[in-house]
């Protein structure tokens, strides 16, 4: 029989669903192992051949497990909520529960169409009633509960409110954001709104005012990696910073457990670094300054206490609490037109902008509680209102930042640290003696720290403190598609959570998508929705797109319960997930938020670990070519050119701009020599026909209306393209289906393909120059089996010496590449072994059954056809057993030795492998190679070295 990649792959996919090959039960006799991949967003592009790079990896990690004897969980779902599915709503009048089940569809059949092992009774979708029912009850239980510091661990609020029953909130032993004070006699006669405020303080799920990057033309709350150059990175709309209502998570409670526990995670150095990064720990001092007016103090944060009579100036966040408080009527214009510009800034503009410095002064003054000065207090947007206290006292002499802004604005910049014994030390390094810093000058920075937090304290105006960078989470979104919050609010706005029979709180249908003006959420016109009943509102805006993200890899283990999100057997047997694969720009974010959610969930006894991705890696991209013409800015006689790029360097760069075209349409695509030529061309014009009368010219001619005018006799154009390697992405129009790759090789040969590209952890450009080499490979892998006539070759005979040598050294080398994720070079050991077993003439099954058994993990479909052949079983090739490596095979029967006299090579001679040493000395001395250098000398001592030389001293 003939090797057929679509005729095979098409009956071992039927084959796979009717006989459930890959589901997965709670198997207690086998050692569990969990592979998760990222779980994709399904858009309506599908995927493209970058997707499945880190899918394959997975997939022939998990088929490995199995047959090496482990119970082995690798599921798939889908990322479904979220923007971009209610946008296309928008434009398209489709609803985004239909867009999203067509996406789901088609991906499910292109990951079919690969062969994975996923075991779909187990899919989850996070748009899915019957899950998010889930998301909506952790998000009750963390509604309902509060970091308690003392215990360091989330407890439920009621122990709270029995505190604040018992002492008030003096001494409260618990992670909050409320400053002010209350006994236990003013607790009680707090109103029922008065006591629900101040418990938002506390809550690790809570409500309050915060400023958002609001795009009011997608009428939503944008994360800061949404926005760009203040315009939403999604249709490039106008983003402002506005404070709104938002639910927001109280993530920094846990920040000292999600940086330490980071040391029992097998991750790499540099994503741990990331999220140390993003966490930023710092400890120094809470410290405040009064105002010269009095009443009011200042709060801020400072690693660098000992520089306080550096401080020539304080800055506030332009939204900070106390700006519209103290700014003088002579400063108010200027004040407020500095507030109307900074609220068109996204907080990472502001974060990263160091070349543009801005600021507006207050009118007002601080006094530095040290030496009385009077410290004037301006407002910029280099500080952030929700990072710290939203303030700084600005150390110039000590702060690139601080010292570019008093230059800018002429104010007074005083040197306090004297490094002129540290050669190379710059602003900002913790080294050097304190001058002009009264009671600590001379002394070095290190005890002058020390010194002024002592100093600190024992004034009442502040205290030692550990900060953190990290945030609390924005869970807020004023858009449609998403969880609907399980909150409802009475009368006079007290809140409380839906009862856990009433759960799921589905999303009800809703036609008009569009975003409502002002901040609110679609959902607010729905009143029958939102007003459940009399004197209850319910709340409109929906959960943000990590919200499903941050904890599917549970319900994986337990997908299909209505009773809980999994139950406690479940949660038991797989415990968390061993081996975690996705892209590095989730870096941060997403496996945040799940470390935090995880913490919690373990925290309330729900599950059993305490962190949820034992080990994780992350797969490069696969890069596409972008091709690209060059078009002039300015049109010639009114008409668009394209210039081919051979020529474009007889004109000034400055004139010309690159344009990104199909790819489809480009001749020798992804090569140094891609052009298009005249069937391209008239392509391109009917894609983009704004340039029906363009005129492209190149070496060979000019095209142009239609026609070609050729230079000499040339008769086609050769517009030379522009190749660079980038993203993959439907803006590049350089998007490659899979689909459409397996179609012409196959699936096996597709996967084998893109683990044979490269390391899994580099990025690489797409190519398939290489593929016809795997697809030639995959053939003479067939040919071991079926010779060019269909007829069987292999034999149940036994095989020779060399061919097992040749086998077991390639079992001893894939299985240690697939432990060490190094697909690329498996698929060559692969290669190298059905050649060298082509040369041999083998046709033992000895050798070809653990052979195809070896490549299962890698080619799924070729290897179960063949193994249909070669054995009587009925089962499945991925449900038995894996090939061991025998080490034995590889000793060798003789040794040949270098045979060496004073240390030089004379001759060799070979010898058995069991012989002994008085053997290997006894045949060295009597060898014939050797007598003439032996002549008339004694032989004072014969050396062996096993297995490597023999040396007579003579």
């Amino acid at each position: 029989m003939g090797y057929n990649p679509s005729e095979i792959e098409s009956k071992w996919k039927s084959f796979w669903t009717e006989n459930q090959t890959y589901k997965v039960s709670e198997s207690t006799d086998k050692p569990k192992y969990y592979v998760l991949d990222m779980f994709p967003y399904p858009s309506g592009a599908g995927l493209h051949v970058g997707h499945p790079l880190g899918y394959i990896a997975t997939d022939i990690f998990s088929r490995y497990k199995v047959m090496k004897g482990f119970n082995v969980l690798h599921p798939m779902g889908f990322d479904a909520f979220g923007l971009p599915a209610e946008q296309y709503a928008i434009q398209t009048g489709v609803h985004p529960a239909d867009s999203t089940e067509k996406n789901i569809e088609q991906y499910r059949k292109q990951l079919d169409n690969l062969g994975f092992n996923y075991d779909w009774s187990r899919s989850v979708k996070t748009c899915d009633p019957s899950y998010y029912k889930w998301t909506q009850w952790i998000f009750i239980q963390l509604f309902k509960s509060f970091y308690h510091t003392k215990n360091d661990k989330a407890e439920g609020i009621d122990v709270l409110i029995q505190y604040f029953e018992e002492n008030g909130n003096i001494n409260v032993p618990a992670y909050h954001s409320d400053l002010t004070e209350f006994d236990a006699t003013d607790w009680k006669a707090f109103s029922a709104k008065e006591k629900d405020d101040i418990l938002m303080n506390y809550r690790l799920a809570y409500r309050k005012v915060s400023y958002v990057n609001w795009c009011e033309a997608l009428g939503t709350v944008l994360a800061n990696d949404e926005v760009k150059d203040g315009l939403s990175e999604r249709g490039g709309h106008p983003v402002e910073r506005k404070a709104m209502m938002q639910w927001s998570l109280r993530i920094t409670a846990f920040a000292e457990r999600l940086l330490n526990d980071m040391n029992q995670l097998e991750w790499s150095d540099s994503l741990k670094a990331m999220q140390k990064n993003w966490i930023g720990k710092s400890e120094g001092a809470q410290l405040f300054f009064d105002l010269e007016y009095g009443g009011d103090r200042i709060e801020v944060f400072t690693t660098r206490p000992d520089t306080i009579f550096g401080a020539s100036f304080m800055v506030l966040a332009p939204e900070h609490d106390l700006v519209q408080k103290i700014t003088t009527d002579e400063q108010r214009s200027a004040v407020d037109s500095y507030i109307e510009y900074a609220s068109n800034r996204s907080e990472r503009e502001r974060m990263s902008e160091v070349k543009e410095i801005s600021g507006a002064f207050t009118g007002s003054y601080a006094i530095n509680p040290f030496n009385g000065q009077k410290i004037p207090v301006w407002i910029a947007d280099y500080v952030l209102k929700d990072y710290g206290t939203g303030a700084i006292m600005a150390v110039p002499s000590g702060d690139e930042r601080d010292h570019a802004f008093a230059t800018h604005f002429e104010l007074p910049i005083i040197e306090v640290i004297d490094r002129s014994k540290h050669e190379g030390a710059s602003i900002g390094d913790k080294v050097g003696q304190l001058i002009n810093s009264e009671f600590l000058n001379g002394i070095e920075v290190k005890d002058a720290i020390e010194n002024i937090l002592q100093k600190i304290e024992e004034k009442g105006i502040g205290t030692r403190q550990i900060n953190y960078r990290l945030r609390d989470a924005n869970y807020s979104r004023q858009r449609y598609w998403g969880e609907p919050f399980p909150i409802e609010y009475s009368s006079d706005g007290v809140s409380s959570a839906i009862s856990l029979d009433r759960l799921p709180l589905e999303l009800p249908d809703l036609e008009d998508f569009k975003p409502a003006s002002g901040g609110r959420s679609p959902l607010a016109r729905l009143d029958n929705w939102i007003q459940p009943g009399e004197n209850r509102t319910r709340e409109s805006d929906t959960m943000p797109g990590f919200a499903g993200s941050s904890w599917y890899f549970l319900r994986y283990m337990d997908a299909n319960n209505d009773q809980a999100f999994a139950s406690t057997e479940a949660l038991n047997y797989w415990q968390d997930v061993d081996l975690y694969v996705g892209g590095t720009e989730h870096a941060v974010g997403h496996l945040m938020y799940s470390r935090f959610w995880h913490k919690f969930l373990f925290d309330q006894g729900l599950v059993p670990t305490n962190e949820p991705f034992k080990k994780l890696i992350n797969q490069g991209m696969i890069q596409g070519i972008i091709e690209f013409i060059y078009l002039q800015k300015e049109k010639v006689n009114g008409k668009s050119r394209f210039l081919c790029a051979g020529l474009r360097d007889r004109e000034p760069e400055i004139e010309f701009v690159k344009i990104p075209i199909f790819v489809d349409y480009v001749q020798n695509y992804g090569n140094e020599n891609s052009y298009l030529n005249i069937e391209s061309i008239k392509q391109f014009i009917e894609w983009r026909p704004e340039y029906k009368d363009a005129i492209f010219e190149c070496a060979k001619g000019t095209f142009t209306m239609g026609q070609f005018t050729p230079i000499s006799d040339e008769h086609d154009s050769q517009l030379i393209t522009v190749s660079e390697v980038g993203k993959m992405s439907k803006r590049y129009f350089n998007v490659v289906n899979p689909d459409h790759v397996v179609d012409q090789y196959g699936a096996d040969c597709f996967r084998m393909y893109e683990m044979f590209l490269g390391p899994i952890e580099q990025s690489k450009p797409w190519d398939t120059n290489g593929i016809d080499g795997v697809s030639k490979f995959l053939r003479r892998f067939w040919s071991l089996y079926y010779n060019e006539d269909g007829q069987a070759v292999f034999e149940d005979k036994k095989a020779t010496k060399d061919e097992l040598v040749v086998l077991h050294e390639t079992i001893k080398k894939v299985s240690d590449y697939i432990e060490k994720f190094a697909f690329n070079t498996a698929v060559s050991s692969f290669m190298i072994c059905v050649n060298n077993l082509k040369k041999l003439n083998c046709t033992s099954l000895e050798v070809l059954n653990p052979l195809v058994r070896l490549m299962a993990p890698f080619a799924p479909f070729v290897t179960e056809e063949l193994w249909s052949k070669i054995t009587d079983q009925n089962g499945s090739i991925h449900l038995v057993d894996y090939p061991v490596f025998d080490p034995s095979v590889l000793e060798k029967d003789s040794i040949l030795y270098p045979l060496c006299v004073n240390g030089k090579k004379r001759s060799e001679i070979e010898v058995s492998s069991s012989a002994s040493k008085d053997e290997v000395e006894k045949m060295a001395l009597n060898h014939e190679g050797i007598e003439k250098w032996l002549d008339g000398k004694t032989v004072k001592k014969v050396i062996v070295v096993p297995g490597r030389m023999i040396n007579l001293v003579v």
